[in-house]
């Protein structure tokens, strides 16, 4: 499709040079008026213009233009702007001379306010009635005058010669034509403006169009509300730079994955150049593009948690049913480190790296993640961590470190990440119920992924929490699942350095998650 789309592009452009061309070259008298209208009729300023002149059909052809670049961008530019063509042409045989430039990042910074004032000029200047600045930097007039002052002598040249060999065998199937006059001040401002385009062409691209064009200006700054646009999937995207290198624009910042809506003129060739399809040209509105890595990692992780997901409130009904906490605890809880994300190798670590942009946060599926107040202290304000009042860390989750933009949660392996120890549990007996109320309990060891908490004997038939250190991770699925109030009974206490845990051979992985679970670890 992108391959079609380019070679459609090509077709459509070369075809509207070439009748353009024609008709100022025509020495032949073949472009009869009514042809002339046809070719005439989509390119802007002189349909604009004709418009404000007489209202009739034939001077639609700039709102026809206006509903493409509201739809598709600057298609305007692309395919149906002659000189945007020529220039096309001057930077292709450009770069098939000199092939060292296929090997440099051609993306430019804007000068914005060059564009503007041009613009600003062009139709100041036309409201009071002057019209030379739109005459002189209309693309469409520029071209004109470049074809009828070298491409027109050229072909006449051709013309008369053959026209004088022909004559020596006495045939006169060719007339020769004569050129009556030379004006010197046109053909220099003519010549100027060649100059111009072909220097900036043959270096740069399409750089008069986005810098000195004011047809370029208007239409570019209209096209960042077009339906259609070029955008990059930055999930897919290797900032390879075969994209900026192939753009005639030079609009795409490949390093950063950006692209300048303004200067684009929808050329498709970015498209065909991209190695990965990091490129597209789509419907799809940015934020959707920009969020779609990581939306794909939920979806496939939510096939896997959506039994927790739902069942996560019950849980902490049936434990409260459960077990019903007639004596509040009175051991309050000081953790002296905050618990840091699965991926974010230590405090110190995280804390340099973390911008606190909360794309974790508002990515992690049991809400563990929370913004933290002084937790890591003042410079660590609104930094992530991990709040198992609010939920725990899921034993099947590494979301958070594959969305992290600034690489302060790397990148970690599910089989990884169940073995990072976070932080390892403390058991606080005196606010245990087993031990205040002497009831059953067990909430936290039942919901221990890893089997770190498993049950002792404690008084006759009553078993007690045991915290067994090497196989805990500091998932904090016991501290949330403690039933006792207001101060838990077991806790994680954070590791400023994360470490391994070891892999504890009793427990009993199963290979398939049962549905009736109300914890499926």
């Amino acid at each position: 499709m992108n391959s079609f789309l380019r070679k459609l592009r090509i077709v459509v452009s070369l075809f509207f040079l070439l009748i353009t061309t024609f008709l100022f070259v025509d020495i032949f008298n073949l472009v009869t008026p009514l042809i002339s209208n046809k070719i005439t009729f989509l390119q802007f300023v002189p349909s604009l213009l004709k418009f404000i002149a007489i209202i009739s059909i034939s001077s639609f052809g700039f709102i026809i233009v206006f509903i493409l670049t509201f739809l598709f961008g600057r298609i305007y530019c692309s395919t149906i702007c002659p000189l945007g063509t020529f220039q096309d042409l001057v930077n292709y045989f450009s770069k098939k001379i000199n092939k060292k430039k296929r090997n440099k990042n051609l993306f430019l910074k804007e000068i914005k306010w060059l564009r503007l004032l041009i613009l600003f000029l062009a139709i100041i200047t036309f409201a009071f009635g002057f019209i030379l600045i739109v005459n002189l930097f209309d693309p469409y007039s520029i071209y004109g005058r470049i074809s009828g002052n070298f491409f027109k002598p050229v072909l006449v040249f051709i013309n008369n010669l053959l026209a004088f060999i022909l004559e020596q065998f006495r045939i006169f199937w060719i007339s020769p034509y004569d050129i009556k006059a030379f004006n010197f001040i046109p053909f220099l401002i003519s010549l100027s403006f060649l100059i111009l385009v072909l220097v900036l062409a043959w270096k740069k691209g399409r750089l008069y169009c986005n810098t000195v064009c004011p047809v370029g200006t208007l239409l570019g700054y209209l096209s960042k509300i077009s339906f259609y646009k070029i955008r990059i999937k930055e999930e897919d995207c290797l900032s390879c730079g075969a994209c900026a290198r192939d753009c005639k624009a030079n609009c795409i910042d490949s390093l950063n994955k950006k692209i300048d809506e303004t200067r684009c003129v929808v050329c498709f060739d970015c498209l065909t150049s991209c190695p990965t399809e990091g490129i597209t040209f789509s419907f799809n509105k940015k934020e959707e593009i920009k969020n779609e890595s990581f939306n794909n990692d939920k979806r496939n992780f939510f096939v896997k948690t959506s039994i927790f997901l739902l069942t996560l409130t019950n849980l902490a009904a049936q434990v409260e049913k459960k077990i019903k906490i007639t004596k509040p605890s009175k051991i309050p809880i000081f953790r002296k480190n905050a618990i840091s994300p699965p991926g974010s190798i230590s405090l110190e670590y995280f804390n340099s790296k973390c911008t606190a942009c909360h794309l974790c946060v508002s990515s992690c599926p049991t809400q563990v993640l929370q913004p933290s107040f002084l937790e890591y202290g003042f410079t660590g304000m609104l930094q992530p961590r991990l709040d198992n009042n609010a939920g725990f860390c899921n034993f099947e989750c590494n979301i958070c470190s594959e969305v992290c933009p600034t690489g302060a949660i790397l990148p970690i392996k599910l089989e990884e990440k169940k073995l990072s120890q976070l932080g390892i549990a403390k058991f606080i007996k005196e606010n245990c119920v087993v031990h205040t109320q002497k009831t059953e309990c067990g909430a936290c060891s039942e919901h221990c992924p890893t089997k770190a908490v498993h049950m002792i004997p404690y008084e006759g038939t009553l078993v007690i929490p045991e915290v067994r250190e090497k196989y805990c991770i500091g998932c904090g699925a016991c501290e949330f699942a403690c039933p006792v109030i207001p101060y838990k009974a077991i806790y994680v206490e954070g590791n400023e350095i994360h470490k391994k845990a070891e892999i504890n051979n009793e427990l009993k992985i199963e290979q398939k998650v049962d549905l009736k679970e109300d914890f499926p670890f």
